[in-house]
């Protein structure tokens, strides 16, 4: 790699692992392109969606507004949800003004461009598509659930993942940052509704497996009813693996760190226990893996702490850069 530009860092995912994985990153002198799913279709995004013919913006807006670069309060307002008993009620500020950048410019991608101007945003964000596409799963059962929001929510046990339309074109900035890419990043997010709807674009996943750069996934720390009920680490990659034409995960970030049981207590109501790291399994699948103390318990919530998995990633990128300016 040149020296004379900064590392150039892909992140492909949703949800709400993503945005925590971002405002860690962007403190470090890195040129960050994220790639954000586009099959939401539930609460404001998904009447968004349906009322006024736009891709979903709530994925888009939080990574957007953890990217951004302002004065809290502004941030704060483009995050404000209206808990009115009008037709406002569950809308965020940020996803209607996306959709109405949307209907202005008449193209996603340039609304996007736009609210990362006036948020001042530390790198690029690009949708998946620039359409809005269906995700549904086949179960094992062999019924159809059709929505990203219904999924979880079915009973049933997930076989595979798809989209509609057939015809889904990823934008050519995704392809062209995914091909410099001198480091890609998975998740973390929900492993079938956040995750594989952006790798099972047309192109897009089989760029990301031809691509030069290593690939870390970073794995969840909780399993998620309805999607992984029951899934240790290796039973997440096998899944990806699955839906893809290769295997092309380099390394997988795994805890290390005992969750609590006061705290595994709370979830096991949301049928969600830890994820068990099966080092052995990641070992034979060929994965290097890297483990850390990397949970955070912020607001009684499990999440990533965004500190800790950024300066992680950095610093395996940095090694990654150093060895290849050795040979």
């Amino acid at each position: 790699m040149k020296t004379n530009r900064q590392p150039r860092v892909v992140i492909i995912g949703g949800g709400t692992g993503l945005p925590v994985l971002l405002r860690g990153l962007k403190q470090y002198p890195i040129d960050i392109t994220a790639i954000v799913t586009v099959a939401d279709d539930g609460g404001s995004s998904g009447r968004l969606r349906n009322d006024l013919h736009v891709p979903p913006p709530g994925d888009i807006r939080n990574v957007l507004a953890a990217l951004s670069d302002v004065e809290p309060l502004i941030e704060e307002m483009f995050q404000h949800r209206f808990s009115t008993s009008t037709e406002l009620s569950g809308h965020s500020l940020g996803n209607l003004i996306l959709a109405a950048m949307t209907s202005i410019t008449g193209n996603f991608v340039h609304a996007i461009q736009e609210m990362s101007k006036v948020l001042n945003v530390r790198g690029k964000v690009l949708p998946a598509a620039n359409q809005s596409v269906i995700l549904h799963a086949e179960m094992e059962d062999g019924t159809i659930v059709s929505g990203e929001s219904k999924i979880p929510y079915s009973g049933k046990k997930i076989k595979k993942v798809f989209l509609t339309p057939k015809q889904i074109k990823p934008l050519p900035e995704t392809i062209t940052a995914i091909r410099k890419a001198d480091l890609i990043i998975i998740g973390p997010g929900s492993l079938y509704t956040s995750i594989l709807p952006n790798l099972l674009v047309p192109k897009l996943g089989s760029e990301v497996c031809r691509a030069k750069a290593k690939k870390v996934y970073i794995c969840n720390l909780m399993t998620q009813a309805g999607e992984t009920y029951n899934y240790t680490a290796s039973d997440h990659i096998k899944a990806i693996y699955d839906h893809m034409s290769c295997a092309f995960i380099n390394t997988i970030l795994v805890n290390n760190e005992d969750i609590p049981k006061l705290v595994q207590e709370r979830y096991s109501e949301e049928m969600a226990m830890p994820v068990i790291f099966d080092i052995d399994r990641l070992h034979e699948l060929g994965l290097e893996v890297i483990p850390g103390k990397i949970v955070d318990y912020d607001g009684g919530k499990i999440r990533h702490d965004t500190k800790e998995v950024a300066e992680m990633l950095y610093s395996f990128l940095m090694n990654e850069i150093n060895m290849q300016n050795k040979y």
